[in-house]
């Protein structure tokens, strides 16, 4: 809202050529009140003396009549630009806040249900349907705008969609095998991956920074699997592999419609993915898995300690949380740098292991505990590396 300062403006109603006789003394200017559109003006309704004449900058003893009116002109800003800032601050971190609780709720509940439903290709075929029903009621009810997607669009995002299906398969399967706070420890060696599948692929060569940034991330891994209790081959392979597929769609997306006029918000994009992963994984779910909706599955499940209402309802929530905290990861990207994203994401993994270790009640070492403590630093060096700009030659 802006501040507006008011001052009086001072000026003749009517034309003066002509004289007008003096009224009596007794008489009273009468001053009427008109409404001027929230302006305030004051008229006189009979002509004034001449000990009453009003003059602003040099005296008119003819001037018969004034007017009285609040004309605004604008004050100081300074204060209403920094109620906006704080106002966009505290929208900035509340996203922040839904994007790591919902994080939180869906490493549980996702942990809770392939525990005792261990079909990976399953779970995450019914998220992405979960997802798939969300973003057509985002369409439908005109809560973003629906693009429109041309055959080359459609055949630069599917090689993405093959690839962010396969990392969220992997994912499951490491997060079904292993402890939730092992499989975020080992995929915080996203960067390693990022930075050699950059050099490998698009030529981006990392600055002496991002590569000693790398080693604390790769060791503290080391040291907290060697010495994890919960240490499984193919939840470590698995959760390794999530990282080498997910930051190969990063890469690739970078070259991912180059043209500004055919390319996609990254909202749409991540929503026609969702919808392709969960075509192309429905049916390779049913040929692997077979269908595992049947009493005799649902009872294995009820006797794992969730009945068939606990299991659909956490299944359910997993699903929302899953599309939701994704969704609401691109809508920050679309508020800060990358790179700010990036330290966001590494406190989202802090915060993600943090919780599950609490609510799991994870058996954990204190050399492990320095492991992922060693790993996390690096991946903020990382984020903090990236930053710094190679000088000129």
């Amino acid at each position: 809202m802006e501040s507006y300062a008011y001052a009086l403006a001072l000026y003749p109603l009517t034309p003066f050529l002509k004289s007008v006789k003096p009224t009596s003394r007794n008489t009273k200017p009468q001053l009427g009140v008109v409404s001027c559109r929230g302006k305030l003006c004051l008229h006189s309704d009979s002509s004034l003396n001449r000990k009453s004449s009003v003059s602003l900058f040099v005296s008119n003893q003819r001037w018969n009549g004034f007017k009285v009116r609040a004309a605004s002109v604008p004050g100081n800003t300074g204060e209403t630009q920094q109620s906006k800032d704080s106002v966009g601050t505290l929208k900035l971190g509340s996203m922040f806040a839904i994007w790591y609780l919902l994080n939180i709720y869906f490493n549980i509940y996702n942990k809770q249900v392939l525990k005792v439903y261990p079909f990976p290709a399953t779970v995450t075929a019914f998220q992405f349907g979960c997802g798939t029903v969300l973003v057509l009621l985002m369409w439908g009810l005109n809560l973003y705008p629906r693009p429109n997607v041309t055959r080359s669009q459609f055949a630069a995002i599917l090689p993405l969609a093959v690839i962010h299906t396969m990392g969220n398969i992997l994912t499951n399967i490491s997060l079904g095998k292993v402890a939730v706070s092992f499989t975020h420890t080992i995929k915080a060696m996203e960067p390693f991956f990022t930075v050699v599948l950059s050099a490998l692929f698009i030529g981006e060569w990392p600055s002496i920074w991002v590569v000693f940034s790398l080693v604390p991330i790769v060791g503290g891994v080391a040291l907290a699997s060697f010495t994890e209790v919960t240490f499984n081959w193919i939840g470590f392979s698995s959760a390794m592999a999530s990282n080498l597929t997910n930051q190969s769609r990063n890469v690739l997306s970078k070259k991912f419609m180059v043209n500004k006029e055919e390319a996609l918000d990254n909202i749409n994009l991540f929503s026609i993915i969702t919808i392709i992963s969960f075509l192309l994984l429905a049916p390779v779910a049913i040929l692997t898995e077979g269908v595992k909706f049947s009493p005799s599955y649902l009872q294995f499940a009820a006797n794992q300690g969730l009945n068939v209402r606990e299991l659909c309802v956490r299944s359910l929530l997993a699903g929302f949380c899953f599309h939701t905290y994704q969704q609401v990861s691109y809508m920050i990207l679309q508020m800060v740098s990358p790179v700010t994203h990036s330290v966001g994401n590494c406190v989202k993994r802090v915060v993600v292991i943090v919780s599950s270790v609490i609510f799991f009640q994870t058996p954990v070492s204190p050399i492990n505990s320095l492991g992922t403590a060693v790993a996390l630093a690096g991946v903020f060096l990382y984020s903090r590396a990236k930053r710094i700009k190679p000088k000129a030659a």
